[in-house]
């Protein structure tokens, strides 16, 4: 071809054709090196029939530069990219950038240099210095990374090298993976287990499209399940990707995957280093990397031959993308499945209302697995009303969970104690004048964190120390704690039980695969007697020695007015509460709240969930809600109010009426500002069959605004702040 049309990797600009240098071959998916200006892009080759752009004489096209020394990117992932980028009216090179994540794409080079401590102090110890060494530990990486851990300058870091208390590491990165091998360890299946691996095995074999429905209880086995999946992949010689909701659970499953197959499989997510990100990528792209685990944006990843896709714990919302590209992870691996002709696995113990509504409609298949693995069984669920068990004056745990607890820690047993709510105190304030200690950058309360002597903003991220006095009318003493997080729980579990071991679990304290494996080491050994954490700890974990759970706020995912709201509590719930009884031992699960008789806690109470599904799904219907209706979200931002305010009544004014489309907005978000941004929403309800985006594509793409005003469209959202 003496021509390409090439996707850029550009974030203004879209597809634009080049001029194929003589000699130079190239084809669709190859990627290449081009000019823009005076600047240098990585781009893709595409068809250029699938992207239409204006087309320009040969005489003015600019050369390629270069071709990639890697593989081309395959034509069911330029699909993918092609049907995420119109589903979620996003830019194709957006999507495209999460496809070629690190520059290994066009980068082959055979090692790289990275930095690490030696233990040797510098003789001039700067704050810098001090802070730098401190923070890195046994850490690793290049000079940014190891800055950007110790937030420091690279300059710092580079400083460091040079008196001798960092050396220079070579690392291979083109080191092959050990392969798993499918028959090293095979479990053993009880009947109702082997029924569902073999059904499939027999789909990964058939090397056919197929979404499935995992749906099984807590501790069922649904893990030791979808490996058998794995391994028929394995045994076809076809790739598989393994998706997990949090990077804290990725060490975990690779202890676990390396007991069934004898090597860890490769790994993929915002924790690795470059030079592991480098390394995966190529192994990937190759199709060497028969297995591969990791966060939602792995599914973008350029495999060649994948066989199989399992999302675990599909129902979490955390596959969901909030920022840049708003794709659902979940049902983009669906798409990816159908466009790689595999089966995908959708596995989950409470599986959302949009999943379980594609079961109904015959599009997915259900497999179940009903009860637990060998003698354990689901655990006992009492509520304890607060209203009339109040906890007592100054505390959070009622008489009834407290007095448990004694009984758990006598038994030399294991307790879990859930909020999900980080901290010591969501809110601070000032009993003398009422000052309340609100981020300067967003709409929300600075959250008190008191292992860290510090407030945070736990949207934008802002910090600042925790002041000894109000900052309005300066009294001493005078600042108090309103409500509590999890550190404010451990702090009454200390004054309790003063010789209790106990643990603390968020994305604060687990925040790297390391930290998780530590904690998980430490709870399996019993060195661990009470755990006090978040969602972070409502999945994935197997601890036969933990039998009692105590949920301490079981109404705050309630608030809000979040359509999935109850949805959201009773799964959050019921995997929390899956923590408990799952060896030998029986599990009890404490649910404190303010109003038991609510149709959530009384299905949490009874195990009612299908008469509670059914409940929300005919609420759904009625109100013509997901899945039965369509949602989408247009979110207006800008540093200047008045220009976000006037661009989205603009935007309001000029909505097309359509009987099958309602616009309601603009109205300020519930976050009303977030990192320094003014925000307004409109919100797009229509019928399931209706073509919103292209609605939504004609009707913003006919208006402009100023440069200084964002605009984003959500398809699809989970959140409506």
């Amino acid at each position: 071809m003496s021509r390409a049309r090439i996707l850029v990797l550009h974030p203004a600009l879209g597809p634009l054709d080049y001029r194929v240098p003589p000699g130079m071959a190239v084809e669709p998916g190859s990627i290449v090196i081009v000019p823009i200006g005076p600047r240098q892009f990585a781009g893709v080759v595409w068809e250029a029939e699938r992207l239409p752009t204006e087309e320009i004489g040969d005489n003015r096209l600019r050369a390629i530069l270069a071709v990639a020394d890697a593989p081309p990117i395959p034509a069911p992932v330029r699909r993918l990219i092609e049907w995420t980028a119109d589903y979620y009216l996003a830019p194709p090179s957006a999507v495209l950038a999460m496809t070629l994540r690190t520059s290994a794409a066009f980068e082959a080079a055979p090692t790289i240099t990275e930095y690490r401590a030696t233990g040797e102090v510098p003789a001039r110890l700067t704050p810098q210095r001090a802070q730098a060494l401190e923070r890195i530990g046994e850490r690793q990486g290049l000079v940014r990374e190891l800055a950007a851990i110790a937030e420091v300058s690279d300059a710092v870091i580079r400083g460091l090298v040079k008196t001798g208390a960092i050396e220079a590491v070579t690392v291979d990165t083109q080191a092959p993976y050990p392969l798993p091998d499918p028959g090293f360890a095979p479990p053993h299946l009880n009947p109702a287990q082997a029924a569902v691996a073999g059904g499939l095995r027999s789909a990964v074999e058939t090397a056919a499209f197929q979404p499935f429905l995992l749906d099984g209880v807590t501790g069922s086995g649904k893990t030791e399940v979808y490996f058998e999946a794995v391994a028929a992949a394995i045994e076809a010689g076809r790739q598989t990707l393994v998706l997990l909701p949090e990077i804290a659970l990725t060490e975990p499953f690779l202890t676990r995957f390396a007991g069934r197959f004898g090597c860890e499989p490769v790994a993929w997510h915002s924790g690795l280093r470059s030079s592991e990100r480098r390394r995966a990528w190529r192994a990937i792209a190759s199709g060497e990397a028969m297995v591969t685990v990791g966060a939602r944006s792995a599914l973008f990843l350029p495999y060649p031959k994948l066989g199989l896709i399992v999302v675990d714990e599909a129902h979490e919302t955390s596959f969901k993308q909030e920022e840049g590209v708003h794709y659902h992870a979940r049902d983009v691996a669906v798409m990816r499945g159908m466009f790689e002709r595999c089966p995908v696995v959708l596995a989950s113990a409470t599986p959302a209302i949009e999943t379980r509504h594609q079961v109904e409609v015959g599009r997915y298949a259900e497999l179940k697995l009903p009860g637990r693995y060998g003698a354990a069984e689901l655990p006992k669920i009492e509520a304890i009303d607060l209203i009339r068990e109040p906890p007592e004056r100054g505390r959070w745990l009622a008489p009834r969970l407290v007095a448990a607890i004694e009984e758990t820690l006598k038994r030399g047993e294991q307790s879990l104690l859930f909020l999900n709510r980080r901290g010591y105190a969501p809110l601070t304030l000032c009993r003398h004048c009422g000052h309340r200690f609100q981020c300067p950058n967003c709409t929300a309360w600075m959250v008190e964190h008191r292992l860290l002597h510090r407030l945070s903003c736990h949207h934008c991220g802002h910090t600042m120390p925790t002041p000894s006095m109000c900052p309005e009318c300066k009294s001493d003493d005078t600042l108090v704690a309103c409500g509590p997080g999890v550190e404010r729980i451990a702090d009454e579990v200390a004054t309790l039980w003063p010789e209790a071991r106990t643990a603390i679990v968020t994305s604060d304290t687990l925040w790297s695969p390391a930290k998780a494996a530590e904690f998980v080491s430490r709870m399996e050994h019993g060195a661990i007697d009470i755990v006090v954490g978040t969602q972070l700890v409502t999945k994935g974990y197997h601890f036969p020695n933990l039998t009692l759970v105590g949920v301490v706020d079981a109404d705050l995912g309630l608030d809000g007015g979040d359509l999935r709201a109850s949805e959201r509590t009773f799964q959050q719930i019921m995997q929390v509460s899956g923590r408990a009884g799952r060896g030998e031992k029986p599990g009890t699960v404490f649910i404190q709240t303010h109003a038991p008789e609510a149709q959530v806690m009384q299905a949490l109470i009874s195990g009612n969930a299908e008469a509670f599904y059914a409940a929300e799904t005919d609420a759904r219907r009625e109100a013509d809600a997901p899945p039965f209706g369509r949602y989408a979200a247009i979110i207006v931002s800008s540093e200047d109010k008045a220009a976000a305010e006037e661009t989205a009544r603009m935007i309001g004014r000029s909505a097309p009426e359509l009987a099958e489309m309602h616009v309601y907005g603009p109205a300020p978000a519930p976050l009303a500002m977030l990192r320094g941004r003014h925000r307004f929403r409109l919100l797009v309800h229509a019928r399931r069959s209706f073509a919103v985006q292209e609605v939504i594509r004609d009707w913003l793409g006919g208006l402009s605004w100023s440069p200084r005003v964002r605009v984003a469209v959500d398809v699809d959202p989970y959140s409506f702040v």
